[in-house]
C-alpha cells in the first residue's frame, strides 16, 4: 500500500515572552570580554612575516670551528680570525673582507681594527703560535706524525716597478720579470702546513732550505727527523749540513748526472731493467774535508723513458739543425763544436738515451733502514707540497701582492699559512677540495624571521653533498 504525500511546513516562531525573560535573567549584569583584537585587516598586515637576517651560518661555523680545532684561537685577536675564516670563502683585500663577511650575513670587524691587524700580526708574532699550533696537531694522536716533513721553494710576485732589497727580480719559473719574493713552505707527509719563511726574491734555492729547517728544529727541539726536497735543494753544503745537525734527508738529484753516474753500471751489467726497479749508487759530494760519500738511488719507471724520448728526440733534432745550419749557432745540448766544424755529439746522445727513464735520489740514510723502493716512495709525496702551493696561489690567491713593507707581507703570507692550514685539515677530513666546500655549504642558509615580534629560525636542508661534509666534520645543522 503506498502512503499518500503529505507536506510538512516547518514554522519558525518567534521567541516567547517567558523565553525572553529567562535569557535576561541569564545574561544579567555581565559585561562584553575585552580580546583587544583588531578588525580582520589590520590582523592580516600585522602578521606580516619580515626577514631579519639572512647568513651562511654552516658554512661560517665549519671555518671558525675548524680554526678553534687547530689551536689558533692561542692568538687571541678575532679580526685576524675573521681575516683568515673570509679569505677561504673569497680571496680578496683585507678590507674588501668587509664586503665578503656581509654577503655571508656575518658581522665584520670595524675598518680600522682590520687596518692595524698587520701590525698586531709581526708584533705579537702570531706566525711562531700557529707553527706551534700546526705542530701540536701533525704530533697529536692520530696525527699524521713529522718523523718526515717535505720541504719546496715558490716565488710570489708584487704589483710593483722597483726593487727594495725584499722585493727583488730573480729566476722565475714562469720568466716573470717582476720584483718578488721566494717563500719557503715546510709540510707534513699528508702536506699539512708546518712553517713559512719569506727570503729575498734573488736569493739562491740552495740557501733557503737550511735557515727554515735549523729554525723549526730549534722552536720544536727535534733530534731526529726525514727532510726530503727537490734537486733546487741539492748541494754538498746543505747535504752536510743537515747530516750534521742528526738529520736524514732524501734529495732528488739533477738529471744531468744520470748519463755519467749510471755508464759504469751500464758497462758491467748492461742497461736491461724491468719496469719499476732500482739502480743503488755511491757518489762522492764535495771537496777536501767537506768531502763525503752518498748513497744515490736511481729509480726506473718505462713510462718516464717514453716521455724523456720524446724529450730527447726533440733535442736531437734542433742539435740537427744546428748543425745543418739551418738554425743560428747558440749553446744547445748534443751540439759539438771541434774548430770550424759543428756535428752532432753522438757520444752524448748515446749515454742520454741509456739514462731515459731514470730519476735519481741522495740520502744519507742506511739501506737497512729504508730500502731503494721505500726512498722513493716517500720522495713522491713531495708532490703535496706542490699541490699546497697552488692551493695558496689560486685558492687563496696569495700573489700578486699589493703590499709594500716587510712587515705587510709577513702578515700577509701569516693569513695566506693559517687559512692553508683550515683548507688543508678540512679536504684531509671530508676527501673534498676546500673551493667544493666552501660552495656547497655557501649555498645552506639560516634565515631569522620576525612574525609579529617573534623571531622563528628557519634553515636551508641538507642536500646530499652537504650532508657529507657535515658527516665527516661532525658539525651540527
Amino acid at each position: 500500500m503506498v502512503l499518500p504525500w503529505v507536506p510538512v511546513f516547518l514554522v519558525r516562531s518567534e521567541p516567547s515572552d517567558r523565553s525572553r525573560e529567562v535569557q535576561g535573567k541569564i545574561t544579567v549584569g555581565q559585561q562584553p570580554l575585552e580580546l583587544g583584537l583588531e578588525p580582520e585587516s589590520q590582523v592580516r598586515a600585522s602578521r606580516d612575516a619580515v626577514v631579519r637576517r639572512h647568513s651562511s651560518q654552516l658554512l661560517w661555523q665549519a671555518l671558525t670551528s675548524t680554526f678553534d680545532a687547530l689551536g689558533f684561537d692561542a692568538v687571541a685577536d678575532e679580526t685576524f680570525k675573521a681575516l683568515v675564516c673570509a679569505r677561504l670563502v673569497e680571496a680578496t683585500s683585507k678590507l674588501d673582507t668587509i664586503r665578503v663577511l656581509e654577503d655571508i650575513g656575518i658581522d665584520p670587524p670595524h675598518r680600522n681594527t682590520i687596518k692595524a691587524s698587520p701590525a698586531r700580526c709581526v708584533e705579537r708574532d702570531y706566525r711562531t703560535v700557529l707553527a706551534t699550533a700546526c705542530w701540536e696537531h701533525v704530533t697529536s694522536a692520530g696525527g699524521p706524525g713529522a718523523a718526515l716533513v717535505l720541504y719546496d721553494l715558490t716565488t710570489l710576485y708584487f704589483e710593483a716597478e722597483k726593487e727594495d732589497g725584499l722585493r727583488e727580480v730573480g729566476m722565475s719559473k714562469e720568466r716573470r720579470v717582476d720584483p718578488q719574493n721566494t717563500v719557503g713552505l715546510l709540510v707534513a707527509r699528508d702536506g699539512f702546513p708546518l712553517d713559512i719563511h719569506v727570503f729575498e726574491g734573488n736569493k739562491a734555492e740552495t740557501k733557503t732550505l737550511i735557515p727554515v729547517i735549523t729554525a723549526f728544529q730549534q722552536r720544536h727541539g727535534i733530534a731526529d727527523m726525514v727532510v726530503v726536497a727537490d734537486a733546487g735543494m741539492l748541494s754538498a753544503a746543505n747535504l752536510n749540513a743537515l747530516e750534521d745537525a742528526g738529520l736524514s734527508f732524501i734529495v732528488a738529484s739533477r738529471t744531468s748526472k744520470a748519463p755519467k753516474e749510471l755508464e759504469d753500471h751500464f758497462g758491467r751489467r748492461g742497461n736491461a731493467i724491468p719496469d719499476g726497479e732500482i739502480v743503488e749508487l755511491i757518489r762522492p759530494m764535495g771537496q777536501g774535508r767537506d768531502r763525503r760519500d752518498r748513497r744515490v738511488v736511481w729509480h726506473y719507471k718505462w713510462q718516464r723513458a717514453q716521455r724523456d724520448y720524446r724529450t730527447l728526440n726533440a733535442q736531437i733534432d734542433r742539435a740537427q739543425r744546428v748543425a745543418d745550419r739551418s738554425e743560428p749557432l747558440k749553446k744547445q745540448r748534443f751540439v759539438k763544436i771541434t774548430g770550424q766544424t759543428v756535428a752532432l755529439d753522438e757520444t752524448s746522445i748515446e749515454r742520454a738515451r741509456q739514462a731515459a727513464g731514470y730519476k735519481g735520489y741522495v740520502t744519507n740514510i742506511d739501506p737497512a733502514v729504508m730500502d731503494g723502493h721505500a726512498v722513493v716512495a716517500a720522495y713522491h709525496d713531495l708532490w703535496r707540497v706542490e699541490q699546497s702551493f697552488r692551493m695558496a696561489k689560486v685558492d687563496l690567491k696569495a700573489r700578486p701582492i699589493f703590499h709594500r713593507t716587510r712587515d705587510s707581507i709577513e702578515a700577509h703570507l701569516t693569513i695566506v699559512f693559517a687559512a692553508l692550514a683550515i683548507a688543508r685539515y678540512l679536504q684531509n677530513r671530508t676527501g673534498t677540495s676546500i673551493k667544493k666546500i666552501v660552495r656547497t655549504l655557501r649555498r645552506i642558509h639560516t634565515v631569522v624571521i620576525d612574525v609579529d615580534g617573534h623571531e622563528l629560525t628557519a634553515r636551508t636542508p641538507l642536500d646530499d653533498d652537504a650532508q657529507a661534509i657535515v658527516e665527516a666534520l661532525g658539525a651540527r645543522h
